[in-house]
């Protein structure tokens, strides 16, 4: 059997191991709940949290909430992975760029994002592209530095070889940068996924009247502690499926990577 068909076989099996893990977690915790040693105002069953999600979506909330969401994670991934993806190669190519911008990412990339929302707001507002700006912030920078890395460590025999058989600058990034750098990418692509769920819901928290974060922040408000335990396992469930997903990209583009 060969390594790939190896990795496929395993895909099913890693994906139904987490499932029986939630699943007894989940069991584990009524059980606690139900016999006591667990209050339920703080820790309410996960039997009345599913009560609360059937709730929350027969009553339109859940979509209306979680499409918010997932609209601003859309966005603002998209935005800030393509531009921080063409900033990795483009330093990653240049020295004379890199050397110029690194100071610039070092200074700016540890800054909390949430923490740059009020002066995004100063200029544009506290509408909706204050808030994609920020979020699309928490995308760019893993990407580039992941993107940066990827490219850099690319040999560069390889440009050699391809410059001598006539490609130009459009098929050096196609069929040498692009191929070579992808797993760094798809990992900054990972990292950067969880970076724009993260900043999404501290936004919605802070300065939002719809989406995951602005419901949890809502439920606490009215002391509905269920339905705060409804939007975190909304947004644990999220992050699953973005691992999942970026897992399925890493085994479809990049077959070569055990």
């Amino acid at each position: 059997m060969t390594t790939d068909t190896v990795g496929e076989a395993r895909w099913p099996d890693s994906r139904w191991t987490t499932v029986v893990v939630l699943a007894g977690l989940a069991a584990t915790w009524e059980i606690l709940v139900r016999l006591g040693p667990l209050p339920s105002f703080y820790f309410p069953p996960p039997s009345a949290v599913a009560g609360s999600l059937v709730e929350l979506t027969r009553g339109g909330e859940l979509l209306e909430h979680g499409g918010t969401t997932l609209v601003r994670i859309g966005a603002g991934l998209l935005v800030g992975a393509s531009t921080g993806f063409l900033a990795g190669v483009a330093m990653g190519r240049s020295e004379r760029l890199r050397v110029v911008a690194d100071p610039v990412v070092g200074a700016l990339y540890p800054l909390p994002k949430i923490a740059i929302l009020p002066l995004v707001m100063i200029f544009l507002g506290i509408g909706e592209s204050s808030k994609h700006v920020v979020i699309a912030l928490a995308a760019f920078f893993p990407m580039l530095i992941s993107t940066l890395a990827g490219v850099r460590q690319i040999p560069d025999i390889y440009f050699e070889v391809a410059e001598n058989y006539g490609a130009d600058r459009r098929a050096l990034l196609r069929r040498v940068v692009l191929p070579a750098s992808l797993p760094a990418v798809l990992g900054g692509l990972r990292i950067a996924l969880n970076s724009v769920i993260h900043v999404t819901i501290a936004v919605e928290i802070v300065s939002a009247v719809r989406g995951l974060g602005a419901l949890i922040w809502l439920s606490w408000e009215v002391l509905r502690v269920e339905r705060l335990y409804a939007a975190l396992v909304l947004i644990a469930l999220l992050g699953i499926a973005a691992t999942w997903g970026v897992e399925w990209m890493s085994r479809r583009f990049v077959p070569w990577r055990t």
